[in-house]
């Protein structure tokens, strides 16, 4: 057993899955493609395709290639549904939508990813387009950098030490101590804001929404191409944010959640 690999770990499990994130990532693929890009033998790329297609979760094509079904899609479906936040942040989220004309999102943090959970895209042809399930590295964004910034020390260490500092844009923050220093300032505005730091062209403003703990449990923001998103326009939808994310989290603190 490799040292690095924990007693409990199923190999064939995890290879199985990375099947599964292949399709996902590529679309139809054969039998073939999958093992080179995997680095299986052509057998036992076989078994985990054909396994899965006895559950479902595959099935070939007319070309004979393996793509996923939407089985996978409505056990996302289900468990997005558990959220409560989405019932709870949906008419929020159309009125900021009503009002700006830009996308509006809504996330939460997964170890150093924040993962959107909704979202409603803006009608304008030029926009953002993040996928509901997508990841992002947490610092990079609006959306996580409001998370972030009211974090127990505790956490927030435990993300420093664990993040990937790889620039996404020549303006994304870089290293530990930077983003301490952007995080308290956003401590004192209460909103966070993206300024091309996941993507050059988009920029994006944030606020947290806090569980009946007092914990940063998710976060709502607006994004937009920077030609739209100026400065005086996300100082105006700020104060906006503020106030609907107060409204959130008195709503979560009311429930329970």
């Amino acid at each position: 057993m490799s040292p690095e690999k924990k007693y409990y770990h199923i190999t064939s499990l995890e290879k199985g899955f990375r099947v599964l994130e292949l399709l996902a990532e590529n679309g139809s693929m054969s039998v073939s493609h999958i093992a080179a890009s995997l680095g299986y033998n052509r057998a036992g790329a076989h078994r985990f395709v054909s396994t899965f297609k006895d559950l479902g979760y595959v099935h070939q094509n007319a070309d004979g290639k393996y793509e996923l079904t939407f089985k996978l899609l409505e056990m996302s479906t289900k468990l997005a549904s558990r959220f409560e936040i989405r019932k709870s942040a949906s008419s929020y989220m159309r009125h900021l939508s009503a009002s700006f004309h830009e996308t509006i999102n809504l996330g939460f943090l997964d170890q150093q990813d924040v993962v959107h959970l909704d979202k409603i895209d803006s009608p304008e042809l030029l926009r953002p387009d993040p996928e509901i399930g997508s990841r992002a590295p947490a610092h990079a964004t609006a959306l996580g950098k409001a998370i972030l910034a009211f974090l127990p020390p505790e956490e927030l260490d435990i993300f420093l030490q664990k993040a990937d500092w790889t620039p996404r844009t020549s303006r994304t923050c870089s290293s530990p101590k930077a983003l301490v220093d952007q995080l308290q300032k956003i401590q004192d505005l209460g909103y966070a804001v993206d300024e091309e730091e996941l993507c050059l062209g988009l920029r994006c403003v944030a606020v947290p929404i806090f569980d009946h703990r007092q914990y940063p449990r998710y976060a709502i923001s607006i994004s937009g191409p920077s030609m739209r998103m100026t400065s005086e326009h996300i100082e105006h939808m700020s104060r906006e944010l503020l106030q609907v994310g107060k409204s959130l989290s008195q709503r979560l603190q009311q429930v329970g959640c």
